[in-house]
């Protein structure tokens, strides 16, 4: 096997190492982004879950006071 032969194996592997960190990287930052994302959604089931116990217990007064008249 030549010197150019190893070379080119050289440049390759070095061109594998670049891409395998760049994917690295990406795969971090989209981890966070779910993380951060998968927060928010928690937080807005649980704004969900109370504001429709709030129009819930709203209409159960009005409809008791609709009884009421």
């Amino acid at each position: 096997m030549t010197d150019h032969y190893f070379a080119a194996l050289e440049q390759k592997l070095d061109q594998l190492i670049k891409r395998l960190q760049q994917l690295e990287e990406q795969n971090r930052q989209l981890r966070s982004r779910n993380t951060r994302l998968e927060e928010e959604r928690a937080h807005l089931v649980q704004t969900t879950d109370a504001t429709r116990a709030q129009v819930e217990a709203m209409i159960t007064r009005l409809k008791t006071l609709e009884k009421s008249k």
